[in-house]
């Protein structure tokens, strides 16, 4: 729960922007792949950044998100550009009595059509993890890092603990960051209702999901940022994990019996190990 004084709707943009800049400085993001969305539930003034307004039929059926506001990438934008031109890649969308409607505030200077084709995806994970922490904020960002990427392909790693025991071998900071582990999606074609239910399930365990051959999604209660970094240390797990593929497997990583000390000296109770 963020307490009060809330974050303006320049500190939100800003911290979406910074994030975006992250994503593509670790190759998460090329070209338009990759989305940010940040829901609210304290009051937003919209008119200066977002003057026009269009009524909106929502993908999803969200009925406990309403009176909330989501600041949404746009369709076909890419993230690195949020931070210098925000109003022109983001838009907010409020959401009415209901969940089935809601209206978007966009700018001048919106260079994309509508939301990103993974809005529904956006509005499931916002609504559950709403519901689960009574939370008055959320943010979820969906990136594709390329190691991450890469071990979804092999057929070994497809599967939730095999993945998450060798990505989290690395550092100690791994799992703190995922008690629970990383969870694992078979493949789904992007934007479906099968890889949006699928991924809310498994964002009811894990607080990172792996899409198949496709990327990750992740959320935050406290901030974009904290998001973002949650895609930075799986990715760094992965890059790990790929040298030691190329090199031949010749490093070990963390023991489990190491991993165990670190719990127990950082009070993690952790479920992977």
């Amino acid at each position: 729960m963020i307490e009060a004084p809330y974050s303006e709707l320049e500190e939100i943009m800003r911290m979406m922007g910074e994030a975006g800049k992250r994503m593509a400085e670790i190759d998460a993001t090329e070209g338009a792949a990759g989305n940010i969305s940040v829901c609210v539930r304290w009051p937003l003034d919209l008119s200066k950044y977002f003057p026009l307004v269009t009524d909106v039929q929502l993908p999803l059926v969200v009925p406990g998100l309403a009176g909330a506001t989501v600041l949404v990438t746009g369709s076909g934008r890419r993230l690195r550009e949020i931070i210098d031109e925000p109003t022109a890649n983001l838009a907010a969308v409020t959401v009415d009595e209901g969940g089935k409607t809601g209206k978007i505030y966009t700018s001048p200077l919106c260079r994309f059509e509508r939301p990103t084709s993974e809005f529904n995806s956006h509005l499931g994970v916002h609504e559950d993890q709403m519901r689960i922490s009574g939370s008055n904020f959320m943010a979820v960002i969906h990136a594709q890092p390329i190691h991450i990427t890469f071990l979804s392909q092999v057929p070994r790693y497809q599967d939730t603990r095999f993945f998450s025991q060798h990505l989290l071998r690395w550092e100690p900071e791994s799992i703190a960051n995922f008690p629970n582990g990383i969870g694992f999606m078979p493949f789904c074609v992007p934007g479906t209702p099968e890889l949006m239910d699928g991924n809310i399930q498994l964002l009811r365990k894990h607080n990172l999901v792996v899409w198949a051959k496709h990327g990750v999604m992740t959320f935050s209660d406290l901030s974009v940022k904290r998001a973002s970094d949650r895609i930075e240390y799986a990715e760094t797990g992965a890059r790990y994990e790929y040298l030691n593929l190329s090199a031949g497997e010749i490093a070990e990583g963390l023991s489990v019996e190491e991993i165990h000390q670190i719990c127990k000296v950082q009070h993690i109770d952790q479920s992977v190990f």
